[in-house]
């Protein structure tokens, strides 16, 4: 469907077959998982995963994530799976944790841009499982909004934003996480990060019984590795508690802080200090922001959490300089 499309069709659980039916037509539903909404294709149907890319604007080499029903998709969409592979789905699936492995059958070229490994994922939200095992299937699903721009944590942001260019938006509340799944690339080689996400490193790590790898430099192979990811329209600056204390912006509404304590600078929203709480949040208060027509906006990071390090790579991305 193209930009001069008519309005998607918004459902709720009750009309969950509705939305089944639409992924077996070739038809894009947008979904919703604990971390972000999705926007879904049949993983196996590469016309119908081509039409993502364009809804998106996403470039067309660029990796998506197949949301499936269960850890039996490792062995049913993946190929030669390691033993990593394996542990980790059994310690967090259904959870906020990508593992990529051998790319298996039943996976188009479109959704890996002809690379051999995909990103498998379970979704812990009751109706994504649902869609997935009324689908049985995999199901391709990148963020369900304008490729580089803030992801969408619930159904009126996937319709904001794409409202016109899909045809079902399936309501599941408020995303429950607020920030994308963690990435790990898991081979006989040993398991690498790269994208932190909504199961930290350390939790990874208790799991294997040694160290991860950092694999964030160097080519974008998975979703979220570009420099410039995340973005609001206003133009982003990462700044400190004690460095915003000492400004004064006055009463302009074309700057916004957003800070997890109080302040009275310009357009300002408060987060939570931990960083789970502040994740939650993120997404949405940059989308406020921009609907304020804030042009600069200051942020300070969260104060501590097993989610520091998920949600400063969201906001360094969002604050990097735009292509």
């Amino acid at each position: 469907m193209d930009s001069d499309g008519v309005m998607a069709q918004l459902l709720s659980v009750e009309d969950l077959d509705v939305a089944v039916v639409a992924l077996k037509a070739g038809d894009l539903v947008a979904f919703p998982t604990e971390t972000v909404y999705g926007l879904g294709a049949d993983a196996s149907n590469g016309e119908a995963v081509a039409k993502i890319f364009t809804a998106k604007g996403r470039p067309a080499g660029h990796p998506l994530i197949v949301h499936i029903a269960g850890s039996e998709g490792l062995s049913r969409f993946g190929r030669d799976v390691s033993g990593d592979a394996f542990r980790l789905a059994d310690a967090f699936w259904p959870g906020p944790l990508t593992i990529i492995v051998g790319r298996g059958d039943g996976v188009a070229d479109e959704v890996t841009g002809g690379r051999s490994t995909v990103g498998l994922r379970v979704p812990d939200h009751p109706l994504a499982l649902a869609l997935l095992k009324g689908f049985d299937g995999g199901v391709a699903g990148p963020s369900a909004n304008r490729f580089g721009a803030v992801s969408p944590t619930t159904a009126r942001h996937v319709l904001d934003d794409l409202g016109h260019r899909i045809d079902v938006v399936l309501d599941g509340g408020p995303a429950r996480v607020g920030v994308e799944s963690t990435i790990v690339e898991a081979t006989d080689d040993g398991v690498r990060l790269l994208r932190p996400g909504g199961i930290s490193v350390v939790e990874i790590e208790a799991v294997l019984g040694r160290s991860v790898v950092d694999g964030r430099e160097g080519e974008s192979r998975a979703p979220g590795m570009l420099v410039s990811h995340y973005a609001p329209a206003a133009t982003v600056e990462l700044v400190d508690g004690a460095w915003l204390g000492a400004q004064t912006f006055g009463a302009t509404q074309s700057v916004g802080v957003i800070a997890p304590f109080d302040h009275e600078h310009g357009a300002s929203w408060r987060l939570p200090a931990d960083a789970a709480g502040y994740a939650a949040g993120l997404y949405a208060t940059l989308r406020e922001a921009d609907r304020a027509g804030v042009d600069r906006l200051f942020i300070v990071g969260p104060d501590d959490g097993p989610l520091c390090d998920a949600v400063l790579d969201r906001l360094v991305k969002a604050s990097a300089p735009r292509p």
